[in-house]
């Protein structure tokens, strides 16, 4: 009988409850993920190798290399080795042989010895793919309750394409990732951007099959799963996508590519590494690689130290106090020519900070870049409450004839709904933005259709409108109502920041002006 999502949801969450006296809710992914994976890898290959035995009855004519051939060749994608090969303490690194141990003492060694040997196994499959693994340790997770969750997980139905869908896998492996990031906070909510973030950034680039997707702060992976889901639903084959991702925390790496595995999704590589100043992807003269779709929601606000030399660094280059803008350049640098195009999410401040990020701004708005800026609502993400916009650039000279020379600006701030947690975005909300994002202006940069954008406020403005304000893409600037009705503290606080932000922006034209006249005594 087919496994229910519901039931291998509950299975596994009451696994990972098994943790709670162990370690804060936020840690629980680094054991669960791991564990789950290698219970998945061990019922697959298991059930592969029954197959292999039964369709071999005459197996006892062959020899062991000559069985072993067959079977991999026509039957396993990947290896579960032996331990101690040859020794009385030989046995195979799966879920099964070491389960059958777990009453022994030193239960985390077995388990590690068996991960890591899974991985050597497979090196361009699984190189570092579980992580750390510093929780097999019994000072950090006893193996007490380490029995306890292998005991709780082995309660789950066997975990292969014989018995469950890779849709069901995946919903469950997504399941989790959010039920932590609900209920802890900050740490786990660094590598999980909410589900209806990502299939509005995914709507609007649009990938298309055989296209390659690049996310250079890809977390989980949730963006380049998404983007293969999105081409799935419209009848294309999201497997024929090239998937690419860098993440600069080694657990967090694996836990991307155990959740692309469990979407069924092999064409891959995530890296491990600092984005910004070590990018894993490059081309043969040591420029960065160039992709057809590039999506990400980095760390916001990240202190970093600034680039002295890079090409990377068009316009300028972004504070030590803020990568925010370092980001996108390396967004911009990694676009293909011909079809490039990026979404990034960052805080409403990269639209109107000034200094160093103003003149990247200016840079790329010259260069016509930046195609749209959609205002979302405050506290939509796990980890800060503060509004957000998602930017969309183009490579350049790829604008449609009618979106060049200027940016489209979306106000979608209010379409949200309130849930327990956060805020959330609806399908309809999403649809309605997405119908915002294609539709036609007239020369005023209005509406054609007031009806058609889904009661979103939305303007194309002329890249001349924006110099004319000093390159600022301050949403409340080109769509008022985006101001006058602010009410949440979060938005508060950001419309104060504008204001102080213009404030001194004033005081220092009005100063220099005093001080070119001969006038002086006016410094703070």
């Amino acid at each position: 009988m087919a496994v229910t999502q519901q039931e291998i949801e509950n299975r596994l969450w009451d696994a990972a409850d098994e943790l709670r006296v162990a370690m804060p809710e936020a840690q629980y992914s680094s054991v669960v993920f791991p564990l789950m994976f290698w219970k998945y890898l061990s019922d697959t290959w298991e059930h592969q190798h029954e197959e292999f035995l039964a369709d071999n009855e005459g197996l006892d004519d062959l020899s062991a290399e000559e069985a072993h051939e067959i079977e991999y060749r026509d039957y396993q994608s990947f290896e579960i080795p032996f331990i101690h090969p040859g020794t009385v303490q030989q046995r195979r690194a799966s879920w099964t042989s070491i389960l059958a141990t777990i009453t022994q003492p030193g239960l985390g060694q077995r388990v590690r010895a068996s991960l890591q040997a899974i991985e050597t196994a497979n090196p361009d499959k699984f190189s570092r793919l579980f992580g750390s693994m510093t929780w097999t340790s019994e000072e950090v997770l006893s193996g007490e309750v380490l029995a306890a969750v292998m005991q709780a997980m082995d309660r789950t139905p066997k975990m292969h394409e014989g018995n469950m869908s890779h849709d069901v896998l995946g919903g469950a492996y997504e399941y989790l990732l959010k039920r932590f990031s609900d209920g802890s906070g900050t740490r786990a909510g660094q590598f999980f951007t909410p589900r209806e973030v990502v299939e509005l950034i995914v709507e609007v680039l649009d990938p298309k099959g055989f296209e390659s997707v690049y996310d250079p702060t890809c977390g989980s992976g949730g963006m380049l799963i998404a983007s293969a889901n999105l081409l799935k639903a419209r009848g294309g084959r999201g497997y024929t996508l090239s998937l690419y991702g860098q993440e600069a925390v080694l657990d967090t790496a694996g836990v991307a590519r155990m959740n692309l595995f469990m979407h069924n999704l092999t064409q891959f590589k995530v890296e491990v590494g600092d984005t910004l100043k070590d990018p894993r992807f490059k081309k043969p003269d040591g420029s960065v690689a160039q992709f057809d779709v590039i999506v990400a929601n980095p760390p916001y606000s990240l202190k970093w130290k600034p680039w002295s030399n890079d090409p990377r660094a068009l316009g300028g280059v972004a504070p030590q106090s803020s990568a925010d803008w370092a980001f996108v350049q390396h967004m911009i640098a990694s676009m293909g020519p011909k079809k490039g195009r990026a979404g990034v999410v960052l805080p409403h401040g990269v639209l109107f900070r000034g200094g160093q990020e103003a003149a990247i701004r200016q840079r790329v708005l010259d260069d016509d870049l930046l195609e749209a800026v959609i205002g979302l609502p405050a506290n939509l993400f796990y980890n800060t409450s503060i509004p957000t916009a998602i930017l969309v650039f183009r490579a350049p000279g790829t604008k449609a004839p009618e979106r060049q020379g200027g940016v489209l600006v979306i106000d979608a701030s209010k379409r949200f709904t309130k849930a327990k947690n956060r805020n959330i975005i609806t399908d309809a909300d999403i649809a309605d933005v997405v119908t915002a994002y294609h539709s036609k202006f007239d020369a005023d940069g209005n509406p054609v259709d007031p009806d058609g954008e889904g009661g979103l406020s939305a303007r194309f403005v002329p890249t001349t409108e924006i110099a004319a304000n000093g390159y600022d893409l301050n949403i409340g600037r080109y769509i008022k109502q985006a101001v006058a009705e602010q009410e949440d503290l979060g938005t508060l606080i950001a419309a104060y920041n504008i204001a102080r932000a213009e404030r001194q922006k004033t005081e220092q034209r009005m100063l220099a002006l005093l001080s070119a006249a001969g006038i002086e005594g006016f410094d703070e």
